[in-house]
């Protein structure tokens, strides 16, 4: 007779993730990224400031004329599934700036949003001088401005900015410890947003700032792009992007517009002609992914499937299933970047901060006060390590508010043995502390120039070890098993062999950790 077991994840909406403008002051880009804004503006002035006005007013002209007519051939540009691209530049980037929009055309479909390390108390010069260089309209954001295809945004420097429903928000930025990360704020709220039609370019810039918004975006299928380390003049944004292995397209500037109009203008389509041949032709691509990196995709949920083939299908210029399927059989590099964006899943430090704060108050002080035993965690699914490390560092929390010194062990596993590799190292990004409060920073940390190491006491208590949770066999006589956000990716025949699993793995009053989206479906039975 089965033993119930509890199971938890119920976090309300699951629309709490803390925004990286959570905790923000002055980014060590912005003095800096200032200085070259009016480095630029002395030398567009140097023709005179009479000149310098009278071209003003007659591109401001043109801008309006420029401006699309709602009653003109653009309408079905302007339908909500057009392309939203958030651009990331700081030190170094109004040079890159200048090269890109010189080279968007005037009717590319695309919406083009600027964000920048600017200074709050001055009024940023970006929006004149793009202005001049632009073929299309520029406009400053308001609250509230609906986004619309065929121009350039950029916010008032003093705002934070997120976007919701295709509708701009503003609010006001606050000065508080911790790194101003506004690239990766609006990058991340981009990505919930528009999905695949979220994409993102990071230009020069020091730091790291728009490496956790690219990866937001890569998730929802959208389009990542990284300046050219040689064409950069500060190398640090595009660097720490690159490194991620999740950038689709490296580029120099000038040639990043038709790279991204091409990709848009001519996206990959599994289905054809036929109906059928969808599920045959994804049948046939799975099967090649599995005969050459060794792991059947195919319980996976098809829809995921195939918006995530058909973004490398767009990439590759494979217009339907059967031209791209003869590219991975003469392109080996091919099937390992499918792999990668097929594993792709969103990770981030204390993701769903209303979870752990339950976690942590409700669950694992019961947990610590009922064993005597060193308590046993399995992360099934851990990624790149996020969340293995912000388990154990709740539980270490949750003993010391206790007063115990309790042992635990961390079992954390993932089928990417790339990712395996980087969560064993415990090495992070400096844009974390957008996610981990600086209390924790200090306390679990230990910081390197712009990167962050969890600390040896946490790393010790975790395990990382490559699995294939559906094949590989389990971890047993487990107190908690934090599962998140991996049953939503698997199709209902996976789900069903999964969750009786999962209870068989966990002690009598063990806890089943979900993701917000997620339930033991029809197997309530065996959990409160």
């Amino acid at each position: 007779m089965a033993r119930k077991n509890k199971t938890t994840g119920r976090t309300g909406n699951g629309k709490s993730r803390q925004k990286a403008s959570d905790r923000n002051s002055e980014h060590p880009d912005q003095q800096r990224a200032q200085q070259e804004e009016e480095r630029t503006q002395r030398e567009q002035k140097k023709e005179g400031e009479k000149e310098v006005s009278r071209t003003r007013q007659s591109d401001s002209r043109n801008s309006e004329k420029k401006e699309p007519s709602h009653d003109e051939g653009k309408d079905e540009r302007r339908k909500e599934g057009f392309p939203v691209i958030g651009i990331g530049a700081s030190a170094g980037g109004l040079q890159a700036l200048e090269a890109f929009f010189s080279n968007v055309p005037e009717e590319s479909g695309i919406a083009y949003t600027v964000i920048s390390h600017t200074d709050p108390d001055r009024t940023s010069l970006l929006p004149d001088i793009l202005e001049r260089k632009a073929k299309i309209p520029v406009k400053r954001i308001e609250e509230g401005m609906r986004v619309e295809s065929d121009t350039v945004y950029l916010p008032p420097s003093d705002k934070e900015l997120a976007i919701e429903d295709r509708v701009f928000r503003l609010k006001e930025r606050q000065k508080r410890d911790g790194l101003y990360m506004p690239i990766d704020s609006f990058l991340r709220s981009l990505a919930e947003d528009c999905t695949e039609h979220a994409g993102c370019v990071i230009l020069s810039g020091t730091g790291t700032d728009g490496t956790l918004g690219l990866r937001a975006i890569k998730e929802k299928a959208g389009i990542t792009v990284a300046q050219s380390i040689d064409s950069a003049r500060h190398s640090g944004m595009p660097r720490s992007a690159i490194e991620t292995g999740l950038v689709d397209f490296i580029l120099a500037p000038e040639k990043m517009a038709e790279e991204l109009v091409r990709y848009y203008r001519h996206p990959g389509k599994i289905e054809k002609k036929k109906e059928e041949e969808a599920p045959d032709t994804l049948r046939k691509i799975l099967l090649f992914l599995s005969n050459r990196a060794g792991h059947d995709f195919s319980l996976y949920k098809k829809s995921t499937l195939i918006r995530r083939i058909e973004r490398r299908m767009s990439i590759t210029q494979s217009q339907n299933g059967s031209e791209y399927l003869s590219y991975l059989h003469k392109n080996p590099k091919e099937a390992e970047a499918l792999f990668q964006d097929l594993l792709i899943g969103v990770t981030s430090f204390f993701r769903d901060p209303e979870a752990f704060a339950f976690l942590k108050e409700k669950v694992l002080p019961e947990l610590i006060d009922r064993s005597e035993e060193p308590i046993r965690i399995w992360i099934a699914g851990c990624s790149t390590g996020e969340e293995a490390y912000s388990v154990a560092i709740a539980v270490k929390e949750a003993s010391a508010e206790k007063d115990y010194s309790r042992r635990f062990q961390v079992f954390a596993t993932d089928l990417d043995r790339q990712a395996i590799e980087k969560a064993r190292q415990g090495v992070y990004i400096e844009s974390i502390a957008a996610d981990v409060s600086p209390e924790r920073i200090n306390r679990f940390f230990t910081k390197t120039d712009h990167l962050y190491q969890v600390k040896k006491e946490i790393r010790e208590t975790i395990v990382f070890a490559v699995q294939n949770v559906l094949n590989d066999p389990p971890f047993s006589n487990l107190n908690l098993l934090v599962c998140r956000n991996l049953l939503i990716y698997l199709e209902s025949e996976a789900q069903r062999k999964l969750v009786p699993l999962f209870h068989y793995t966990l002690k009598p009053g063990g806890v089943l950790f979900l993701g917000a989206s997620e339930s033991v479906g029809r197997f309530g039975d065996l959990f409160q």
